[in-house]
């Protein structure tokens, strides 16, 4: 892999981490602001064109998998 494929699976890798950590944070106290405003963010990011441009993994789908497995949890 290239610098800049590492770079780009990290950015993808760092996102995913913070988003099941506000999912998380969530499911404790559903008004943390922290969380809802890092969950929409992120939400956002999955959806750009930019998360496109980084990855080829659908980020609707991607979305869709962090919510089911944090509803599992």
């Amino acid at each position: 892999m290239t610098p800049y494929e590492n770079l780009a699976n990290g950015i993808v890798l760092r996102a995913v981490d913070d988003y099941r950590d506000a999912l998380r944070d969530l499911r404790v106290n559903p008004s943390y602001p922290d969380a809802l405003r890092t969950v929409s963010e992120v939400e956002r990011f999955f959806r750009s064109g930019w998360f496109s441009v980084l990855t080829s993994v659908d980020g609707l789908v991607l979305l869709e998998k962090l919510q089911k497995e944090c509803d599992k949890k």
